[in-house]
């Protein structure tokens, strides 16, 4: 397969071109939100706008006697008054960036889970879930008071620059130059944080990755002593992602001194000049404060436009991020599937069936045709790597053949509505993974609405009634993170009872039986021949107590089919399959419990 990072830089290659829309068409649905937000950030504004102009009076008031009591009393009610609507604006504005955060989570959490397998086997999970999480909580501010901060400190700022040329246009002009000397330095600066928080924020993924890793195979890590070496592994991507995050940090505190340094230096040249000219008669003490008033008041819509600019960029940057995800190919579930009336087998066929994982790598399957037709036991058997769990990817199009033809009951399965194609078939993994709930959830997953009659059926078949009985809840206890809290029998026979519990036309079972002890094996044996009385059973056994009882079992070799027949008729006609059963009698068969061992069992090879 492709490696990781190769992977990546394609999705950055398919990135979209416009995240500015991007990010418009997420906060398109709130707008009348960010409007609100918006005019009350903007009157909140206002309102420090005209604080120095009243301050103003008040010295002009002072300097002639005249009573002072009215403006200072209208000065107050400006300040609460903008107080107040400013932190309602802020509020506002807060509360439409969550749910922006929100509508851009539940649409990344629907592609995500509608990836097709193929696209997630050669990606990173842990980077998929930053995504999901980190990359989304950047979102938050940019989408919302980003935006509206851009606006309104901008005409903040013209209007601030229009009262001061009605003061002094002199000075106005010293301003002027400080602003455009903030923009070019902005224009240099502001591309790098853009650059810089993306490739922290893929870091971060990568950490990620990293940490799901270990998770994946915590007891494996453990038992080999790897620790050291993994945790290692953790600080090195640790500390890379330190190093992009200094990096971003590095440039926006220089993108805030650099703007604050400008204004700190005009309001000097501002007072020196200024108060030149009061030396000279020619400006009063009043207007020159009420010009450094203006001056320092501007010191926050050019912070501010400083900020939301740098906002902006890790908003992109996390948006270039979450657009990536949207380029993956995902699969069309088409319509919501019907239960038939009454079920009957399925018929499932493949023919001349090559299949690849990636164009760069070899052939799985070369053309492979087989059928299952009508009630009965198929089994599959061929050595490791032969092909075998491939041929239940395939029927289920968690891929799809390279060339040939798979099809469900005379049809191809890319013709059938995904969800329908696969609510009729029953699938019991190799590992039988069980998901983290109690344990009525995950027998119920592919079957939300069976009754409490169905459940304790398959529990009862499944030989689960004594895990019932054990776990304090029962149904309802937790079984914890992948099942850890049960044997890998257990979970084994659970994803049996889930599988079972869907009434499938169709069950596929990848050696279901290959963690149960002696007991168990036969019972459950015992249930695949019931179910494949009026079911159409396929098995990938690598036992002879299973293959034995097949109504046709198919050999596979290097992704071919060697030979099609019954057990009798493979020992005596096929050298492979001769030797496969020879092989298993040497194989001790479980028994006693889920982790114990006895002797082997001699089965006749012509039996």
């Amino acid at each position: 397969m492709p490696r990781p990072d190769t992977e990546h830089q394609e999705l950055l290659r398919k990135a979209p071109r416009a995240p500015l829309r991007r990010l418009w068409e997420y906060a398109r649905p709130h707008w009348r939100a960010l409007v609100a937000g918006g005019v009350l950030t903007f009157l909140g504004g206002i309102t420090g706008l005209v604080q120095p102009l009243m301050a103003k009076y008040v010295i002009d008031a002072l300097g002639s006697g005249a009573s002072v009591s009215g403006p200072i009393l209208v000065l107050l009610g400006v300040v609460l008054a903008g107080a107040v609507i400013g932190a309602l604006g802020a509020f506002v504005l807060e509360r439409t960036g969550q749910s922006v955060v929100l509508g851009v989570r539940r649409t990344l959490v629907g592609r995500l889970v509608r990836l097709r397998v193929g696209e997630l086997d050669r990606l990173k999970p842990g980077d998929l879930v930053s995504r999901l999480t980190a990359d989304t909580t950047l979102l938050r501010s940019v989408a919302t008071s980003g935006i509206t901060n851009l606006f309104t400190s901008a005409v903040l700022l013209v209007g601030g620059i229009v009262v001061m040329g009605v003061l002094s246009p002199l000075l106005l002009l010293i301003t002027l130059g400080m602003v455009v000397l903030v923009g070019l330095l902005m224009g240099i600066v502001l591309p790098r944080i853009g650059r810089a928080t993306q490739a922290a924020q893929a870091s971060l993924g990568e950490m990620g990755s990293l940490l799901e890793r270990i998770f994946g195979a915590f007891r494996t890590v453990k038992a080999s002593s790897a620790e050291r070496a993994e945790i290692a592994r953790l600080d090195e991507s640790a500390v890379e992602s330190w190093r992009r995050g200094v990096s971003v940090a590095g440039w926006t505190a220089l993108s805030g001194t650099l703007s604050m340094l400008t204004v700190n230096t005009s309001f000097l040249v501002v007072l020196g000049v200024g108060g030149g000219m009061v030396a000279a008669g020619t400006m009063s003490v009043s207007t020159l404060i009420a010009f450094l008033l203006l001056l320092f008041y501007l010191m926050e819509p050019i912070s501010t436009l400083v900020q939301s600019a740098t906002e902006l960029q890790t908003g992109l940057a996390a948006i270039r991020r979450i657009d990536e995800v949207t380029d993956l190919d995902q699969e069309d579930p088409g319509r919501a599937p019907t239960e038939p009336a009454s079920p009957r087998p399925a018929d499932v066929s493949l023919t001349d069936v090559t299949f690849r994982y990636h164009p760069d790598l070899p052939l799985v399957h070369h053309g492979v045709s087989f059928a299952a037709s009508g009630p009965g036991l198929t089994a599959l058997v061929g050595p490791s790597g032969s092909g075998k769990t491939t041929v239940f990817s395939l029927i289920e199009r968690f891929y799809d053949a390279t060339t040939g033809t798979v099809r469900l009951d005379g049809t191809d399965v890319r013709d059938w509505p995904l969800e329908e194609l696969r609510s009729q078939i029953g699938y019991v993994e190799q590992d039988a993974p069980v998901l983290d709930g109690t344990l009525r959830t995950n027998l119920t997953m592919a079957a939300p609405n069976a009754t409490e009659e169905q459940i304790q059926e398959v529990i009862r078949t499944a030989r689960l009634t004594d895990l019932v009985r054990r776990l304090p809840g029962g149904l309802e206890n937790p079984i914890g993170h992948r099942g850890v809290t049960i044997s890998g029998g257990e979970r084994q026979r659970v994803a049996i009872a889930r599988a079972l519990l869907r009434r499938p036309r169709l069950l596929l079972m990848d050696e279901a039986t290959s963690q149960l002890d002696a007991a168990n094996e036969g019972a459950l044996r015992e249930v695949m021949l019931a179910a494949a009385r009026d079911t159409t059973v396929i098995v990938v056994a690598h036992r002879l107590s299973t293959v034995t009882s097949a109504e046709r079992i198919v050999v596979l070799e290097t992704g071919r089919v060697r030979a099609v027949g019954t057990h009798a008729e493979l020992v005596e006609h096929d050298s492979l399959y001769r030797d496969l059963a020879a092989g298993q009698l040497l194989a001790p068969e479980p028994a006693g419990t889920d982790d114990s061992r006895e002797e082997p069992t001699v089965v006749s090879l012509r039996e």
